[in-house]
């Protein structure tokens, strides 16, 4: 397990990382020893500022995201950098005791099945409001995007890598992470954009209508 606060794995989506911590390059060469495979999952909020705690007693949320590792680089400085594809969300069962530096958990994936099935649910997505918002989003924020990229995304990647990139804090990230179908994932980005849209029109003197 890679616990890591304000980072979510969806499916399909791709999440770099960068390797530096001697629990984590052992963590991460048994993966590729084995069948690549690493679970990502939020601290609980009472656990701290680090971005990583430290401690087997450090609890975790109980929903995470698990991913293989597709990409691989070895620096000179003895890190590495790792690209993880997810492929499908969990619950954690239990902790195992182990002698290993990391932690490790045996997984259930019975409440996420669907998301084993490419494309499940972006039928239902609405797909016009999520841009919309998006490109109202980045106007305010003044920020660009590859629209080209965009325009060729299916649904189920644009709005799994949205959540995953979005701006937002640990217990934002974690509504979008558990969030279910699809399109309910969907509905929670835009309202968190629309929030966000609606504070800054009010800090500015203006007034949505």
């Amino acid at each position: 397990m890679f616990p890591l606060r304000g980072v979510i794995l969806l499916p399909r989506s791709t999440l770099p990382l960068n390797i530096f911590e001697p629990r984590y390059l052992a963590l991460v060469n048994d993966a590729i020893a084995g069948e690549r495979l690493l679970g990502v999952v939020q601290p609980e909020g009472d656990a701290g500022a680090d971005e990583s705690p430290a401690g087997r007693d450090v609890r975790l949320r109980r929903i995470g995201g698990v991913g293989r590792i597709t990409a691989l680089q070895e620096t000179d400085d003895n890190r590495m950098l790792i690209s993880l594809t997810g492929i499908a969300r969990f619950e954690i069962a239990r902790e195992l005791s182990s002698d290993m530096p990391y932690r490790v958990c045996t997984l259930d994936y019975g409440r996420f099945r669907d998301d084993f099935v490419r494309g499940a649910g972006e039928d239902d997505v609405d797909r016009e409001k999520l841009v919309s918002v998006l490109k109202t989003y980045l106007e305010v924020n003044e920020l660009s995007a590859d629209w080209d990229g965009i325009n060729r995304s299916s649904n189920e990647l644009l709005v799994n890598t949205l959540s995953m990139i979005s701006p937002y804090g640990p217990e934002e990230k974690q509504a979008l992470l558990e969030a279910d179908p699809l399109r309910r994932r969907a509905e929670v980005l835009v309202a968190l954009a629309e929030m966000e849209i609606a504070a800054s029109d009010t800090e500015s003197g203006s007034t949505i209508q």
